[in-house]
């Protein structure tokens, strides 16, 4: 009787059934365990090979019932953990074709170095070589010219959007739901294919997911337990745009010429955001320009001269140590997502490389903020100039970005100036907004009209209120200008909001960027005491009977509340003359207005 050793590939590929039914294959089948555990450790990952091959050995040995003359036997022994480690280094193959030789066997492979393996060692080789169609996938019957996706799931009727970003709706595909039978055949043809064509390639795969390019198709499967049912969901570009279409001010395309560098391409899903940064790409090597791509997964419309490179063993940094070393003048990013992108793509910025990133924002201002704490402040007007918002496949704000140090808007004092980047509208030169650092926060202000209330005062208010509330859960805040707030706290509470000579207050005075009176939450003054105020040095010091020792006692100047302070061990409050409570007291002393005190 006739022995066969099929190894994983020809299991896979699902070409072992065609053999036993065309009977080029009769005899014993013999199944390595190794090619068991290794279909076994893909399914158990959620990886659609596993379950191919396991399924093609159930086939054959139904078709073995079923009366061809076939025979299956498992033999061998399960591979160490060493070996596991080393199988991409042809460990396991060896294995199978260990167990080939041992039983005088003809080796059935799809892959073509084991064949060539078998065959310089002595061992018989039966090798099915890839064919690829030309025939198009049965996926594409889902689609028509205005399809943008395909969304199938088991027992859901088939669902596609339908028309160009900005015009998108979701129409129905089909009256009867899709069977799991029906999806898995498209996912089997979906990965043969992938494993034969040159524009194929899987981009992702874990388990319960796997992300595969299939020339213009983005292909996405999704199984339990990471899905709660079998889905498909595939994505195609309609439109291909070179940058004339979208006609652009003569103004920006001289800007993209000559000075932009670090472009982010925003806007929300389906807003056309990839087709501008391809129609950006062809611009860019239109202009004689080296320019590559950092995907994942790749799926930019860019002609060849352009190359697209995905994550290095899984890495996006060693993509880019790769592409500094290819040097290019323009790099497209899609999409920065997670703060390594946004790391990787200062990087890039910082090292002299032009860099279009495709950001995800429902605004234009939004995508600046998803650089704020990832990258420092001071570092994003060198990283980003030039921010352009799309939404329905055309450009509907560009921002420009400059770093210049002065007062915010809505501030007054001089010594509120601060390095701060101003974000301006490209085309009017207007600017919206404003980002600097306040108090501990970065912040992103906009820019009000002269007829609106500014909203530094909102943004002052609850800061402060922030810092009060660590002393006073009840404290009150009124902001009186735009550089001056009243914090009402419990009487008891004022001598600590102000500290030792005003220390505590002066700080957060400081910290704030803008000028604190503390007064009373309540309006009761408790008794009216009696005082005598002298100075010493630079000091001025309100002594009081020693029975009021120990006391939070108010101080007014006729009828408007000064400070609250505890009386010290001397029976006296001292209050430093430089400080703006002193220098109340002081002039209020000077000018014989009548000073009251209550305990």
């Amino acid at each position: 009787m006739k022995k066969w050793v099929p190894d994983t590939s020809v299991l896979i590929n699902g070409k072992l059934t065609g053999l036993v039914e065309s009977d080029k294959v009769e005899g014993e089948i013999i199944v390595p365990v190794t090619v068991i555990d290794e279909l076994q450790a893909q399914a158990s990952r959620g990886r659609d090979i596993g379950f191919q091959g396991l399924e093609e050995l159930k086939k054959v040995r139904a078709l073995g019932e079923l009366g061809k003359k076939v025979k299956l036997i498992f033999t061998g022994r399960r591979p160490t953990m060493e070996e596991i480690m080393l199988a991409k280094k042809g460990r396991l193959d060896a294995l199978i074709r260990d167990i080939a030789r041992e039983n005088a066997a003809t080796l059935i492979t799809a892959d073509y170095v084991q064949a060539l393996v078998a065959e310089a060692e002595g061992v018989s080789v039966l090798y099915i070589q890839q064919t690829r169609s030309t025939l198009p996938i049965k996926l594409e019957d889902f689609f028509d010219e205005n399809t943008s996706s395909v969304h199938l799931k088991v027992d859901v009727l088939p669902m596609a959007k339908k028309g160009k970003p900005g015009e998108v709706k979701l129409a129905r595909i089909r009256d009867t739901a899709m069977k799991e039978e029906e999806i898995e055949t498209l996912i089997k043809e979906i990965m043969d294919r992938v494993r034969h064509e040159k524009n194929a390639f899987i981009e992702m795969g874990s388990h319960g997911a796997t992300v595969i390019q299939f020339d213009k198709y983005r292909i996405a499967i999704a199984r339990k337990p990471f899905s709660d049912g079998l889905e498909l969901t595939a994505v195609r570009p309609i439109t291909k745009l070179v940058l004339a279409d979208y006609k652009l001010s003569d103004k920006l395309m001289d800007r993209l010429k000559q000075r932009a560098e670090g472009i982010i391409i925003c806007g929300p899903p389906g807003s056309g955001k990839s087709t501008f940064a391809a129609s950006v790409a062809e611009f860019y090597l239109s202009l004689d320009k080296i320019v590559k791509t950092i995907e994942n997964p790749r799926d930019l419309q860019v002609p060849p001269e352009i190359t697209q490179y995905g994550p290095l063993d899984g890495s996006i940094e060693k993509t880019a140590d790769i592409l500094l070393l290819v040097r290019p003048d323009y790099t497209v990013y899609d999409e920065v997502r997670k703060t390594k992108d946004f790391e990787v793509f200062a990087d890039m910025r910082m090292a002299g490389v032009g860099m279009v990133g495709v950001v995800h924002a429902s605004a234009a201002i939004d995508s600046i903020q998803r650089f704020i704490g990832r990258i420092e402040m001071g570092m994003i007007t060198s990283v980003l100039d030039t921010i352009i918002f799309l939404k329905g496949g055309s450009v509907q704000k560009v921002y420009e970005l400059g770093l210049i140090v002065r007062v915010p808007s809505g501030m007054t004092e001089a010594d509120l100036a601060r390095p701060l980047i101003e974000v301006r509208d490209f085309e009017t030169g207007k600017c919206e907004y404003e980002i600097y650092t306040y108090g501990e926060e970065n912040v992103v202000v906009p820019v009000a009209d002269a007829k609106t209330e500014h909203p530094v005062r909102k943004l002052a208010g609850e800061r402060i209120l922030q810092e009060i509330r660590k002393f006073d859960p009840q404290a009150d805040v009124e902001i009186i200008s735009d550089n001056k707030a009243v914090v009402r706290v419990d009487n008891e509470l004022i001598a600590r909001v102000i500290g030792k000579e005003g220390k505590t207050v002066n700080e957060l005075e400081r910290k704030l960027g803008i000028s604190i009176d503390v007064e009373p939450l309540a309006k009761s003054l408790g008794k009216l005491v009696s005082h005598t105020i002298s100075e010493s040095g630079a000091y001025v010091n309100i002594g009081f009977d020693a029975r009021i020792s120990g006391r939070v006692v108010s101080v007014y100047v006729e009828d408007e509340f000064l400070f609250s302070a505890t009386v010290g061990a001397k029976d006296a409050i001292k209050v430093s003359k430089d400080s703006d409570v002193g220098s109340s007291l002081v002039r209020a002393v000077v000018n014989r207005r009548k000073i009251k005190c209550y305990a």
